[in-house]
């Protein structure tokens, strides 16, 4: 049996991104970092966050893509369809990062507690 792997899914310039790769470096943790600028985001990934945490906690709406976004389009994020159709289109508008081992999600965003929970 091999050992968990963890998969950080993000973009590499966000600050929150940053202070959660630097906690899992000072912690040790080997981790695989998932870029959705250069790979995008994996709609069989995507499904299983929505299933698992929910569309609300994943739709960012207090980032820069979020507020970037037309009106009519985030009046229209109603359901987990309508915001798994945006997620896919603007993978920015995700709540970074979300951080999973082994397809469970230990989190959304960075929140050093409850990572350390997750890790030990």
């Amino acid at each position: 049996m091999g050992k968990p792997t963890i998969t950080v899914y993000a973009i590499p310039n966000c600050d929150t991104v940053k202070k959660a790769r630097a906690f899992l470096n000072e912690q040790g943790v080997d981790y695989v970092f998932h870029d959705y600028k250069k790979k995008g985001v994996p709609p069989d990934r995507l499904d299983a966050w929505l299933k698992q945490v929910g569309w609300e906690l994943l739709v960012n709406r207090k980032g820069t893509t979020w507020r970037k976004l037309d009106e009519a389009v985030r009046a229209g994020v109603v359901d987990a369809a309508s915001a798994r159709e945006v997620m896919l289109a603007q993978a920015s508008v995700i709540k970074r990062p979300v951080i999973e081992r082994d397809g469970q999600v230990l989190g959304v965003g960075f929140q050093p507690d409850e990572l350390s929970a997750h890790l030990a």
